[in-house]
């Protein structure tokens, strides 16, 4: 009887001390758990939360601000597609009795080829020198030691709190002293200084690893070899990011192209597409130079898209 009863009691699995006292504790912070969820769901508003009636909403208010903002660009388009003639809305907003006939006089000019290419030599040539001016500059302030970096650093990012209007007027005089006016040189040359490329560059090489460039100059590398191989390299989503803006910019800048190309054969598309208005051109005409200045930028876009999407995340991580 004794044997039978010791059986038992080794067969039996021992009791479980925490079994208990556990579950208690387990609802107790489930229940903890789900009132700070229904805190956290309360103060959500109800448009954002993941049900159909807040994703209804959503789509709705998504839908109104993509037309708002689909809609210029629209009736510019299909004003430009329209003949010459009083302007009717709603009716000459609607897509009929639509005629290429302002494109061709656009394209058929002698002025408007012009223009363009001098928008993409100004884009371009500022594009290149910009990037590389703010990427030699950046690299020194980030990864050299010299005395006064920091103060020279600061002061000159501290122009970016100068208004852009305020030095125009000095610069326009120093330009024209050297001759600068009517030149592609002289258009260009004032912007390529540009700060603000300087400090997302800086920003962006300060959080490449040290080791990298001590391991480059013990193979012997020189300082030329360093800032080809290993900066350019691993500095391509910024100089993206920094070139689409430096594109868009550029082609869309108006003020300092028209104080310094006074001729007709030196003014960009944006001073020449304005010059427009004050010759009594029919407004289709006008539209569709501005659609054909609109193309290159957008296209340009969609191709740095990407680009400038990661270059922003990674120099906001790296910053």
């Amino acid at each position: 009887m004794s044997l039978d009863t010791h059986e038992v009691t080794e067969s039996t699995p021992p009791p479980i001390v925490t079994a208990k006292h556990e579950p208690p504790r387990a609802r107790l912070r489930l229940r903890r758990d789900r009132s700070a969820g229904s805190r956290e769901q309360d103060t959500v508003p109800h448009a954002l939360r993941g049900t159909r009636r807040g994703k209804v909403l959503r789509g709705v208010l998504l839908g109104v601000v993509a037309l708002a903002t689909i809609f210029p660009f629209y009736a510019m388009v299909v004003l430009s597609l329209k003949p010459s003639g009083a302007v009717e809305f709603p009716g000459s907003l609607l897509p009929w009795n639509l005629t290429t006939s302002a494109y061709s006089d656009v394209l058929g000019s002698q002025d408007v080829p012009q223009w363009l290419i001098n928008t993409l030599i100004y884009s371009i040539v500022g594009v290149l020198g910009t990037l590389l001016l703010s990427a030699l500059a950046g690299y020194a302030f980030a990864k050299k030691r010299f005395p006064g970096r920091e103060a020279m650093f600061w002061s000159f990012l501290s122009m970016v709190m100068v208004p852009y209007h305020v030095t125009m007027i000095p610069t326009f005089v120093l330009i024209a002293k050297m001759n600068g006016v009517d030149t592609y040189w002289g258009l260009i040359l004032p912007s390529l200084a540009n700060a603000q490329a300087v400090f997302l560059m800086r920003q962006f090489i300060q959080g490449l690893p040290d080791e990298l460039f001590e391991a480059a100059k013990i193979d012997g590398a020189s300082e030329f070899q360093i800032f080809v191989r290993i900066v350019l390299p691993l500095i391509k989503p910024i100089m993206a990011t920094l070139g689409t803006f430096v594109f868009l910019w550029h082609w869309n800048d108006f003020l300092w192209p028209l104080i310094v190309g006074q001729s007709t054969d030196m003014r960009t598309l944006t001073v020449g597409i304005a010059s427009l208005q004050q010759q009594n051109v029919p407004l289709n005409v006008v539209l569709a130079g501005s659609v054909v200045a609109f193309v290159p930028i957008f296209m340009a876009y969609l191709v740095g898209q990407r680009y400038v999407t990661e270059g922003v995340a990674a120099t906001g991580i790296k910053g």
